[in-house]
C-alpha cells in the first residue's frame, strides 16, 4: 500500500516537473519564479483577492506581476496596460514602484491616448491612496500633458500638487506654462493657476507659515502668461495678472514693460503707460526694438484720445531719440529697482510694481509681436510710418486746425534732417496736392521758408504745376515771386509748368515715405466706416479706473451715470473697472446691479462681453454668495461656448462656502427664498462635481 502511494506521488511529481520544464521552454519568464520563490510574496497597496496556486507551484499573481515588469522593461505599452488591468481586476493595485513605472512609461509614449489613461489612472488611485505618488511622477505627467497640448488635465495635476503644497521646480513649472499658453484655453488655465499660486503664497506669508514648498513665480513666468493674455485678447485678465505681479514683488524687466504697455493700450489706460516712458528710455542696445513697440503703444493711445498736442509732442520727442550704449559704471543703478504705481501717482496706499528695465532676459523664449503700425525703427532711429502721419494730418483737419500742422511738420523736419532722414515736408506737400489741399501745401512751404528749412526746387515746382493745372494763375504768380525771393530765378510760362515733362523733376525725390502711398493712406483713412470708440469714452473710463483704484466709488458711479445721461455707450472696460472697485470693498450686491446694466446692453446688442468680464462677474457672485447670479452667468458662458474653469470655481466655493447647505433637504427650509437659494447652491455643487 505504501509502495502504491509513493508511486502515485512520484508520478505526480514527474508530471509536475514535466509541466514546469515545458512551461519554461515556452514561457521563459516563469523560470525566475520557479527558482526564486521570494517573488511570490508581493504586497498590493489595496486589499486584493487571495492568490490561487496553479499546478506547478507558481501563483497567477506572481506571473502577472512578472509579465507587467517584462512589458515595462521592453516598453510594450499595450501589453503592460492589459496586464495591469488583469492584475487590478484580480488583486487590486500592484506595488507603488510598478504603478509609477507604468505611469512613466505611458508618459514617455507621448500619445494623447496613453497620456489620458495615465491621467485617469492617477486620479483613480488618488481616491484610495492620496499620498501614493511622488512629486517627480506628477511633474512628469503634467509636463507631458502640457507638451501634448492637453492643458485641462495638465492643469488638474498642477492644482493637485498645489493643494498638497508640493509644486514642481521653478524651471519645470515655467516649461509647463510655456506649453500651456500656446492655446487659448491653455492661457485661461495658466492665468488662473498663476493667480492661485500667488494667492497661496501670499496667504502663507500673511500667516507666517513656511512657504518653501510653494514656488515664487519669477519674471519669465509672468511674462509668458502676460504675453499670452495679450495675444489671445484677454487683456482684462492680463491686467489682473499684472496686479498679482506687483503683490508678490516680482520685478518686471524691459520685456515685461512692453507687454504691460500693450495690455494697457488695449484697455485704453494711457496714464498708466506714461509712467513707464522714462524707464524704457534707459534700455540700451541691442534691445532697441523695445523702444519702437513702446512708442507705438503710447502714440496709438494719443490718437485714440484724440490728443493731437500730445501726439505731436511725442513725435518730436521720438525724432530726438538716440539708442544709448550700456554704461559700465551703472551697475549700482541696475541693482536697484524702480517703483511704479498702479493707479494714480497720488495714491499713497496703492499697489506699486518693481521694474528694472536693464534686467533683460537674453535667453527669453517669448517673441513679442512686432507690428510696425505707427513707429518704424531704422538704423538706430525712430521714424513715424505712413499710418502715423496720416492720423496726425487727418486729426488736424478734423479739428479745423490745419493752420497748425505746418509748424509741427517743420519742427519734425529739422530733426529729420539732423538724423539724415528724408524730406518729410515734401512728402506731405505732395500728398496734400494730390488730394487737392493746395492751401495747406502752400502753408507748409511758407512755414519752411520762415523757419529757415530749405524748401527745395521740387516742392516749389510740384505746387506750381498744381496751380497752373487748376487755372489758379494768381496763386501761381505769387508762388513764383516767392521762388525768386528765395533765390530760385524762374519765369516759366504756365503751359510748360503744367506739362508732364516738367513734373518728372519732382518725381525723382527719394523718400522713406512713398508719396503715392501717403496719399493713398489718407484716402483710405477718410473712407473708413469702422465703428470707432469716441475719445470721450477713453477719458471717462480713465476717470472711473482712477476712482475705483482709490476706492472712491461715489465718484466712479457719478462718472458712470454721467455717461448714461449724455448717451455715451459704456464699454467692457467701464463695467470691469466698476466691478473691480466694488469687489475691493466687498460690495458684491452693487455688482448685481451692474450685471443688470450689462444684460441690458447685451440685449440691445450695443456691447459684446468677453470671457474675462464674465469670469470676473462669476467669481464676485461666488464670493458674495449670489448663486442665482452665478448660474445665470454660467448659462451665458455656455450659450457663447466659452471655456469655464470649473476647478477654479470649485476651489473658491470650498474655500468660502464649504459647508453651505451641506446635507440640507428642500423639505426642511423655512421659506421660498431659502428654497430657491438651496436649489441654486445644489445645482452649482453638482455642476462643479462636489458631492
Amino acid at each position: 500500500m505504501a509502495y502504491g502511494i509513493q508511486k502515485t506521488a512520484l508520478i505526480s511529481y514527474c508530471a509536475s516537473k514535466f509541466l514546469v520544464e515545458e512551461s519554461l521552454r515556452m514561457f521563459p519568464v516563469v523560470d525566475v519564479f520557479c527558482s526564486q520563490r521570494q517573488f511570490v510574496n508581493f504586497h498590493p497597496f489595496s486589499t486584493g483577492t487571495q492568490s490561487e496556486r496553479i499546478s506547478w507551484g507558481v501563483s497567477s499573481r506572481a506571473l502577472l506581476l512578472r509579465k507587467l515588469e517584462v512589458s515595462l522593461e521592453h516598453h510594450q505599452v499595450d501589453e503592460a496596460w492589459l496586464t495591469f488591468n488583469d492584475f487590478k481586476s484580480l488583486y487590486g493595485f500592484p506595488t507603488s514602484s510598478l504603478v509609477n513605472r507604468l505611469i512613466t512609461e505611458l508618459c514617455y509614449s507621448s500619445d494623447p491616448h496613453w497620456l489620458q489613461k495615465a491621467y485617469n489612472l492617477v486620479f483613480g488611485i488618488l481616491k484610495e491612496k492620496s499620498e501614493l505618488f511622488q512629486t517627480e511622477i506628477l511633474t512628469t505627467l503634467s509636463l507631458c500633458l502640457a507638451r501634448a497640448q492637453m492643458p485641462i488635465p495638465a492643469s488638474m495635476i498642477l492644482r493637485l500638487m498645489l493643494e498638497k503644497e508640493n509644486m514642481p521646480s521653478l524651471s519645470v513649472f515655467q516649461i509647463i506654462l510655456l506649453h500651456m499658453v500656446k492655446s487659448k484655453i491653455g492661457t485661461y488655465l495658466a492665468s488662473n493657476i498663476l493667480i492661485q499660486v500667488c494667492d497661496c503664497l501670499l496667504c502663507l506669508r500673511k500667516n507666517k507659515i513656511d512657504h518653501a514648498k510653494v514656488i515664487r513665480p519669477n519674471t519669465m513666468i509672468f511674462n509668458l502668461v502676460l504675453d499670452a493674455c495679450f495675444r489671445f485678447r484677454s487683456s482684462l485678465k492680463g491686467q489682473e495678472i499684472l496686479e498679482w505681479m506687483a503683490q508678490t514683488g516680482v520685478v518686471a524687466d524691459a520685456q515685461s514693460i512692453i507687454i504691460i504697455a500693450q495690455i494697457y493700450e488695449t484697455n485704453g489706460l494711457r496714464d498708466e503707460i506714461k509712467k513707464f516712458k522714462d524707464h524704457i528710455d534707459r534700455v540700451s542696445s541691442p534691445f532697441a526694438c523695445y523702444y519702437r513697440q513702446f512708442y507705438d503703444c503710447l502714440l496709438n493711445l494719443h490718437f485714440k484720445f484724440d490728443d493731437l498736442d500730445s501726439a505731436a509732442e511725442l513725435l518730436l520727442d521720438m525724432n530726438k531719440f538716440r539708442v544709448s550704449t550700456p554704461n559700465k559704471n551703472s551697475t549700482k543703478d541696475i541693482q536697484k529697482p524702480y517703483l511704479v504705481s498702479i493707479g494714480s501717482q497720488n495714491l499713497r496706499a496703492g499697489l506699486k510694481i518693481q521694474i528694472m528695465p536693464e534686467l533683460l532676459q537674453k535667453d527669453s523664449v517669448i517673441k513679442l509681436e512686432d507690428k510696425k503700425e505707427l513707429v518704424i525703427f531704422e538704423n538706430g532711429k525712430l521714424l513715424l510710418s505712413n499710418r502715423a502721419l496720416t492720423k496726425l494730418i487727418l486729426g488736424y483737419k478734423r479739428h479745423g486746425r490745419m493752420a497748425e500742422l505746418p509748424k509741427v511738420l517743420v519742427s519734425m523736419q529739422k530733426d529729420f534732417q539732423k538724423l539724415g532722414g528724408s524730406n518729410l515736408c515734401f512728402d506731405v506737400i505732395d500728398a496734400c496736392i494730390r488730394l487737392g489741399w493746395l492751401e495747406t501745401a502752400h502753408d507748409i512751404v511758407d512755414d519752411m521758408e520762415t523757419s529757415g528749412v530749405p524748401v527745395g526746387l521740387n516742392a516749389y515746382m510740384v505746387l506750381l504745376r498744381a496751380y497752373y493745372s487748376r487755372d489758379m494763375s494768381r496763386e501761381a504768380e505769387g508762388l513764383q515771386r516767392q521762388m525768386r525771393k528765395a533765390g530760385i530765378v524762374t519765369n516759366i510760362p504756365g503751359e510748360i509748368v503744367a506739362s508732364n515733362d516738367l513734373s518728372k523733376t519732382a518725381d525723382n525725390t527719394s523718400s522713406s515715405v512713398s508719396k503715392s502711398d501717403l496719399a493713398d493712406f489718407l484716402v483710405q483713412e477718410m473712407r473708413k466706416e469702422d465703428v470707432v470708440i469716441p475719445p470721450v469714452v477713453y477719458e471717462l473710463n480713465s476717470s472711473i479706473y482712477f476712482f475705483c483704484k482709490a476706492k472712491m466709488m461715489v465718484d466712479a458711479l457719478k462718472t458712470y451715470r454721467r455717461m448714461q445721461v449724455v448717451g455715451i455707450q459704456p464699454t467692457e472696460q467701464t463695467f470691469a473697472y466698476l466691478a473691480y472697485g466694488y469687489s475691493s470693498l466687498g460690495r458684491y450686491r452693487d455688482i448685481t446691479v451692474l450685471w443688470g446694466d450689462i444684460k441690458r446692453n447685451m440685449k440691445n446688442k450695443s456691447m459684446a462681453v468677453s470671457r474675462d468680464l464674465y469670469e470676473t462677474l462669476l467669481m464676485n457672485f461666488l464670493q458674495g454668495g449670489y448663486f442665482e447670479r452665478v448660474m445665470e452667468v454660467i448659462s451665458y458662458m455656455k450659450e457663447h461656448n466659452m471655456h469655464m474653469d470649473k476647478e477654479m470655481y470649485k476651489s473658491e466655493f470650498l474655500k468660502l462656502h464649504k459647508n453651505l447647505y451641506k446635507g440640507v433637504k428642500a423639505s426642511t427650509v423655512r421659506n421660498e427664498v431659502q428654497r430657491k437659494r438651496l436649489e441654486f447652491v445644489q445645482t452649482f455643487r453638482k455642476w462643479v462635481g462636489i458631492d
